[in-house]
C-alpha cells in the first residue's frame, strides 16, 4: 500500500528518482568487477558486463510491472506477499534476507569509501573503519534531515560521478595501447561459458534500481516516473560500465588490472595523466560510494518500515515522522557500522549478491503468474526467469569452485536469518 506523502514534503522529481537508482547501482562494483573479469575472460570483459546489464534489464521489467500493479513501496517483499498470500514465513524470510543484504551493501560501500579516502596518506586499518562508520553516520543524518535535501544531494553526487567516470573512460580510450581486435588475437576463441559466468557475477553491480520503488509514497505520477527512472538508470549504468571497461582493457595492461583489482582505474589513469589522473579516479570512487550509501539507506529503510508494519520486525521500526522512517534509518546505519567493526565484508557482500539474483527470479515468476493483470508479455517473463535462473546457477558454481569457504559462510548466514524470520512469524 502506498503511504500518504506529508503535505509539507515536496515530491521527488524524476531526476532525483534516477539519481536514487543510479546511486545504488554505480557504487563500488565497477572498481572490483574489472579485475575479476579480465583475469577470467580477458578482452571479452566488456561484452560480459554488457550482458550483465541485459539480464538486469530483464529483472527491471518484472519489478516495473509489479510496482505499477500492486502500488506498494515494499517492493520485493510486498510483491511476493501480495502475489502468494498465506505464506507468511516465506514473505518474512524474503524481507529479512533483502534487508540484511542492503545493510551488508551499505557497509561494504562505506568501507570502500574509507579505503579511497585515506589511500593518499595512510593504510591504517583502524582509521579506515573509523572513516567508514563516520560516512554512514553522515548520510544517516542527511536521510533523517529531509527527503528533498537527500534527493538534491544525491543528484549532485550521482551526476558528478557519472561525468568523472566518463572523463576517465575518455582519457583511457584516447591513450589506447591497442585495438580490441588486436588484443583478441588473429584467431579469437569465444569463451562463451566464461562470458556468461562473468555476466552473472557482474549482475550484482546493477543492484539498486529497485530502490526507486521504495520511494513510491514520495513521488508524483508513479505510473510514469517508476518505469522512466528504472529503465533510464539501468541503461545509464550499463553504458557507464561498458565504456569504462573498454577504456580499461584498451589502455591498461591486463597484468596491472588483475594485480590492482579495484585500484586498477586509479593506477591506469595515474600512468597516463600522473597524480591528476589518480585523484580524478579517487574522486569518482568517493562520489560513487557516497551516493550508493545514501540511495541504499534511503530505500532500504522504507522497506524495513513496511516489513515492521506487517509484524515481521519490531513495531518501533514502522514509525515515521514527516514521512521519514527515522528509527529504521538509524537501525540500518547501526547494523552497517557493526558489520564494519567485525570485518570480512566481502563475504557478506556475496550474500547480498546471491540474494538479489534469487529474489529477482521470484519477482520474474510473480510477474509471469500475474501477467494478465500486470500486462507483461509471456515471452518476456519466461526469458526473465530463464536468464536470471541461469545467472544464479552460474554464480553458485563459480563460488563453489573459487571460494567454497565463502559459499559456506553465505549458507550459514541464510540459516541464521531464517531463524529470525521464523521467530517473528510465530510471534506475529
Amino acid at each position: 500500500m502506498r503511504p500518504d506523502r506529508p503535505i509539507d514534503a515536496p515530491p521527488l522529481r524524476l531526476t532525483e528518482l534516477i539519481a536514487i537508482a543510479l546511486g545504488g547501482m554505480v557504487g563500488g562494483g565497477i572498481f572490483t568487477v574489472l579485475g575479476l573479469g579480465v583475469a577470467t575472460i580477458g578482452v571479452w570483459t566488456p561484452l560480459a558486463i554488457a550482458l550483465g546489464g541485459a539480464v538486469a534489464a530483464l529483472a527491471a521489467y518484472s519489478y516495473v510491472k509489479l510496482a505499477l500493479y500492486f502500488r506498494d513501496e515494499g517492493a520485493t517483499y510486498a510483491f511476493f506477499k501480495l502475489s502468494f498470500p498465506g505464506h507468511d514465513f516465506a514473505a518474512a524470510l524474503i524481507g529479512w534476507w533483502v534487508v540484511f543484504g542492503y545493510i551488508a551493501t551499505i557497509a561494504l560501500y562505506a568501507f570502500t569509501f574509507a579505503s579511497y579516502a585515506i589511500a593518499p596518506f595512510s593504510d591504517d586499518d583502524t582509521l579506515r573503519r573509523v572513516v567508514a562508520i563516520a560516512v554512514i553516520a553522515a548520510f544517516a543524518g542527511i536521510n533523517i534531515w529531509s527527503t528533498r535535501g537527500m534527493g538534491r544531494i544525491e543528484d549532485l553526487m550521482v551526476y558528478s560521478k557519472i561525468v568523472i567516470l566518463l572523463i576517465v573512460a575518455g582519457v583511457l580510450w584516447g591513450n589506447a595501447r591497442a585495438s580490441l581486435p588486436d588484443l583478441a588475437g588473429p584467431d579469437p576463441a569465444l569463451p562463451l561459458f566464461g562470458i556468461v559466468t562473468i555476466a552473472a557475477v557482474t549482475f550484482v553491480a546493477y543492484e539498486g534500481f529497485q530502490l526507486v520503488i521504495h520511494a513510491m509514497g514520495e513521488m508524483t505520477a508513479p505510473e510514469k516516473n517508476i518505469p522512466r527512472a528504472i529503465y533510464t538508470a539501468v541503461a545509464l549504468a550499463t553504458l557507464v560500465y561498458v565504456v569504462i571497461a573498454i577504456g580499461a582493457v584498451l589502455a591498461i595492461p591486463f597484468a596491472d588490472i588483475i594485480a590492482n583489482q579495484e585500484h586498477a582505474l586509479a593506477a591506469g589513469a595515474g600512468d597516463i595523466l600522473g597524480p591528476i589522473g589518480t585523484q580524478l579516479v579517487i574522486a569518482g570512487a568517493l562520489l560513487a560510494t557516497m551516493s550508493a550509501i545514501s540511495g541504499t539507506l534511503f530505500g532500504a529503510s522504507r522497506l524495513m518500515s513496511v516489513i515492521a508494519r506487517d509484524g515481521f520486525f519490531p513495531a518501533r521500526l514502522e514509525k515515521r515522522r514527516s514521512g521519514i522512517p527515522r528509527t529504521a534509518v538509524l537501525t540500518m546505519a547501526g547494523f552497517a557500522a557493526l558489520l564494519i567493526l567485525i570485518g570480512d565484508l566481502r563475504l557478506i557482500l556475496e550474500f547480498g549478491s546471491i540474494t538479489f539474483l534469487l529474489v529477482s527470479i521470484l519477482m520474474a515468476w510473480a510477474n509471469h503468474v500475474h501477467r494478465g493483470k500486470t500486462g507483461a508479455h509471456p515471452a518476456m517473463t519466461l526469458l526473465s526467469i530463464f536468464g536470471l535462473s541461469t545467472g544464479a546457477v552460474l554464480i553458485l558454481i563459480f563460488e563453489a569452485r573459487h571460494a567454497p569457504a565463502q559459499l559456506a559462510f553465505v549458507l550459514a548466514l541464510y540459516a541464521a536469518l531464517s531463524f529470525g524470520a521464523r521467530l517473528y512469524t510465530r510471534l506475529r
